[in-house]
């Protein structure tokens, strides 16, 4: 515990150290910036560093070691988990740090460790480029990176850290170091799947790809009446798609917007989305079965800008909402596992929650399992049940209707989870040993070279293997 003098002054004297703003309980911003995506999380820190830049951010950790606080790293602030931000300890809000620069001569993007993929977009997208990343454009781009990113186009040009090209970390001890494949190889190896656990990361540089600005986006709604029915389609249609063809399927409520008829409005529905990563004059033939599964309530599919489909989605899924999301990779689609998915769905607590089937397979699967800490990409699907609701009342019945969800499709599950969607870490060290399986050794003695006290904890925590050194 913090002492004393610590707690009512870790703010001043912090704020002695960085260039940035620095928030204590008693800023008449403080209660602003504690508060992160997910309502769900109410947490209250020491004190709150605005990063400018890395040389804040290195301030900000020693600052933590030095009086054994916990520490929490933000970026974008939108992860579920809501491990952005601690009780008692020190936050390092990168959020000021947003520059992202275009480098076309090496067909890269640098992205500081506080941009947004919105903000990633808007540089790429004109130039019919980009980086394949977060498909709500208010998340932010390092945390989604450090965990896999799965995009609107990850078969054709698989997951973020699969175009994770380098990245600048600021240690435990303040050291900053550039990880890539020449320089700190098992940190970059490790950073690759391995989440936060190794440091912060204060910029990325990721590969670009071109695409757009404009590409065909599909979105077709059918009576849920249909589920079964459209779910057991789209999985046999899109076996052996081409790898430009990115799809899910999915269950979930049509929105109370005027473009809708007025019968549709809220009403459930179950769908195929997705984007054809080719020639958008192809996507209409490309996915025209898709869009004839069941007679649809409506076929929203078409030609938009790349920038316009990112931000589509912002809209249903707010900052200040609750939510308690998890997801895990299926070994198979079989018929029984689409009467589960669609069984469960008919049941949610709540209307705005999701259920969404991912396919993944293309350029993710021809990642071997060793070359990056994520491991193993045989699967296919990946079930994300996406609970979300408003009122705390109603936090208990939705929690445990997204675990006992979770709990039942575990026969299906290769023991894979997908640490963007967490859940709130209360498994953690259970889905860790699962999820990594024989990398976790290997993880364990990166976390010990490179964060032996584990000071990097709020997250998907891999514990430090014991009785080795620290990187020199």
């Amino acid at each position: 515990m913090p002492s004393r003098l610590l707690s009512s002054d870790a703010a001043v004297l912090l704020a002695e150290r960085v260039r940035g703003d620095v928030l204590g309980p008693d800023h008449p911003g403080y209660d602003a910036a504690r508060r992160v995506w997910n309502g769900m999380v109410d947490r209250r820190p020491l004190a709150i560093t605005r990063c400018a830049d890395a040389h804040d951010v290195a301030a900000a950790v020693r600052f933590a070691v030095e009086h054994d606080l916990p520490l929490a790293v933000r970026g974008g602030g939108h992860n579920v988990a809501g491990t952005a931000v601690c009780d008692d300890g020190v936050v390092v809000d990168l959020s000021p740090m947003r520059d992202v620069r275009l480098d076309t001569a090496r067909g890269t993007v640098h992205v500081a460790g506080g941009a947004t993929w919105g903000d990633v977009d808007a540089v790429t997208a004109p130039q019919g480029l980009a980086a394949p990343g977060g498909v709500v454009s208010e998340t932010g781009v390092t945390g989604l990176a450090l965990s896999g990113g799965v995009s609107h186009q990850r078969r054709r040009d698989g997951m973020t850290i699969d175009n994770l090209v380098s990245a600048q970390v600021v240690l435990a001890d303040g050291r900053q170091v550039r990880a890539s494949a020449d320089e700190h190889p098992e940190l970059f190896w490790a950073l690759r799947g391995g989440g936060g656990n190794f440091g912060v990361v204060v910029a990325l540089e990721l590969r670009v790809h071109p695409l757009g600005p404009e590409v065909f986006a599909l979105n077709v709604a059918y009576p849920v009446a249909d589920a079964r029915r459209v779910l057991r389609g789209w999985r046999d249609l899109v076996a052996g798609a081409p790898d430009e063809l990115t799809t899910a399927g999915l269950i979930w409520s049509l929105p109370d917007v005027e473009a809708l008829p007025a019968a549709l409005r809220g009403a459930p529905y179950v769908g195929v989305a997705g984007l054809w990563a080719g020639d958008p004059d192809d996507g209409e033939r490309v996915t025209r079965a898709l869009r004839r599964l069941a007679e649809p309530l409506v076929d929203l599919s078409g030609v938009v800008p790349y920038a316009e489909l990112q931000r589509s989605l912002d809209p249903y899924f707010p900052a200040g909402r609750r939510y308690y999301w998890k997801a895990l990779y299926l070994s198979t689609l079989a018929d029984d596992a689409v009467e589960l998915t669609v069984g469960r769905s008919e049941q949610r607590p709540s209307a705005d929650t999701l259920v969404i089937i991912r396919h993944c397979g293309g350029a993710i699967s021809r990642v071997g399992a060793g070359e990056t800490a994520f491991g193993d990409r045989s699967s296919e699907w990946m079930l994300s049940i996406d609970a979300t609701w408003s009122a705390p009342e109603d936090d208990d019945e939705n929690i445990a209707w997204t675990r006992a969800f979770w709990d039942a499709a575990s026969p299906w599950s290769t023991g894979q989870t997908y640490f963007n969607f967490p859940g709130l870490l209360e498994d953690g060290e259970a889905e860790v040993r699962s999820s990594y399986g024989a990398g976790l050794d290997r993880l364990a003695r990166v976390k010990a070279a490179y964060d032996p006290d584990n000071r990097f904890r709020l997250n998907q925590n891999i514990v430090p293997a014991e009785g080795l050194s620290r990187v020199p």
